[in-house]
């Protein structure tokens, strides 16, 4: 990324001539009686390979999909943030820009309008505009829900971006993946960083292999013949819903630190796998290695813990837990830790079998997924009957695949060799695992199983050609 083109996201003087485009100003027109003065599109994505490692510091290989959330915008003088959806399902909500608040969700998870307002108080807050000013917003989005391909994240991205121009202030990539990664925080996920990276770094064609710390995106070139589906196993998984998601983190954060205790390091500065690794100079296969040798139990209480880093009930629910954590008594560090260092090296295996090109590729990588989703089941423990039942008509047709984002349900990404596999393979699914779904019935199986390919990141699109509304 070394030219303005690269580093800044795209503001582009025409609007795209579709359907959806169109009916989304009209929408806007009708709401607030006036054109919305520019558009932005973010796009969903798929992690090919690399499953709950980004939060633990390991790259990832994901790329954008065809389905986007789209924002019709403009700026009001009354420092309300109105907000609206096409989709009737989600009902309208309006708030002061200065003085809106965003509470923990529920059990149900939360509601639709708070993934935006995520964005806008982090451009409040990490890029601190003088003057915050409202805004009118009308959404769409065609990325199904709790599906693990990143609706929620793309809103937040989209409201990040959207903000971000309202209040001049620059579209640097990097900059704004980093906000909208952290602003997400506010309704309490704990996530590391894929979801919005990819939403501003992809590029069209090519998967990208992004790194932390410093963020950067590579882009890798995929063999001709790989082509990717996404399968949606309709079982909705909401990550903001339940703890599960965030006592994942949690266990990856105690096992880094009860490793770093073990190897004598300062266990309170250390919570990140991969920062460990790098202050014990040790390859991955050697992380997994004293992974076995220092975590010998399947499961560890509350109190083992507390005794083990000798510190009080107070201590550890207030600094080591999340909110939603603080009532687990049971913690799997091993299961989770060899999941990480494992999965991490299936990542660069991926991409260096990628990189060859050679006439296995395609077979080896169909290894590397199913690989990856046998250790989501089993050492992760977040898959779902519906996703391993996918997985298993995969295999049986010598197609890989494995679950993607953050799983206990939604979608499948699956690898086959050329569009014959890919054709024949989705029509079984249609026959074998639709047809006899009832949340299946009445769909347009063609928006629940499909081919994909990578699409390029977020893009401004000006309503009439020029920017005379910012200030």
């Amino acid at each position: 990324m070394d030219n303005v083109s690269d580093t800044s996201v795209q503001i582009l003087e025409t609007i795209p001539d579709n359907s959806r485009v169109s009916q989304l100003k009209t929408h806007f027109v009708d709401a607030f009686n006036r054109n919305p003065s520019f558009f932005v599109r973010c796009s969903g994505r798929v992690n090919i390979i690399g499953e709950h490692v980004d939060y633990c510091g390991y790259p990832v290989l994901p790329m954008a999909i065809e389905q986007t959330i789209l924002l019709a915008m403009a700026p009001s003088d009354d420092n309300l943030v109105h907000l609206k959806n096409i989709d009737p399902k989600y009902k309208p909500f309006k708030c002061n820009i200065n003085t809106f608040t965003i509470d923990l969700p529920g059990s149900t998870g939360p509601e639709w309008y708070k993934y935006f307002l995520c964005g806008v108080k982090g451009i409040i807050e990490f890029a601190k505009p003088a003057h915050p000013r409202g805004m009118m917003v009308v959404l769409s989005g065609n990325i199904p829900p709790a599906s693990g391909l990143s609706s929620s994240s793309a809103v937040v991205s989209a409201s990040v971006l959207g903000t971000a121009f309202i209040h001049n202030i620059p579209l640097d990539k990097q900059s704004l993946a980093t906000i909208s990664a952290d602003c997400e925080r506010f309704i309490g996920t704990q996530g590391g960083g894929m979801d919005q990276a990819i939403a501003y770094l992809a590029k069209q064609g090519c998967a990208q292999f992004i790194e932390w710390n410093p963020l950067r995106a590579t882009s890798i070139n995929l063999p001709n013949n790989a082509v990717f589906v996404i399968a949606n196993s309709l079982t909705e998984a909401n990550k903001a819903a339940t703890s599960d998601f965030n006592q994942r983190v949690v266990e990856c954060r105690l096992a880094c630190r009860f490793l770093a205790k073990k190897m004598q390091i300062n266990w309170r500065d250390m919570w990140r796998f991969s920062a460990l690794q790098t202050a014990v100079n040790y390859s991955l296969e050697e992380m997994e290695g004293i992974t076995n040798k220092y975590l010998t139990q399947l499961a560890y209480t509350r109190d083992e813990l507390l005794n083990f880093f000798e510190i009080d009930a107070d201590d550890f629910a207030e600094n080591l837990l999340t909110p939603n954590t603080r009532d687990a008594q049971v913690f799997k560090l091993r299961q989770r830790a060899l999941h990480v260092f494992q999965e991490a090296i299936r990542v660069n295996t991926f991409v260096e079998v990628a990189k060859q090109q050679s006439p296995e590729a395609v077979h080896l990588m169909k290894q590397l997924m199913r690989q990856s989703h046998e250790s989501l089941k089993t050492l992760y423990e977040c898959s779902h009957p519906n996703l391993d039942k996918l997985v298993q008509i995969s295999d049986s047709l010598n197609v890989g695949a494995r679950l993607t984002g953050a799983g206990w349900g939604g979608c499948i990404v699956a690898l086959c060799d050329g569009m014959d596999q890919c054709v024949e393979y989705i029509n079984y699914l249609k026959q074998s695992y639709y047809a006899s779904l009832k949340q299946a019935e009445g769909r347009n199986l063609d928006e629940i199983v499909f081919a994909t390919s990578p699409q390029r990141g977020a893009e401004i699109y000006l309503m009439d050609g020029t920017q005379t509304f910012i200030e």
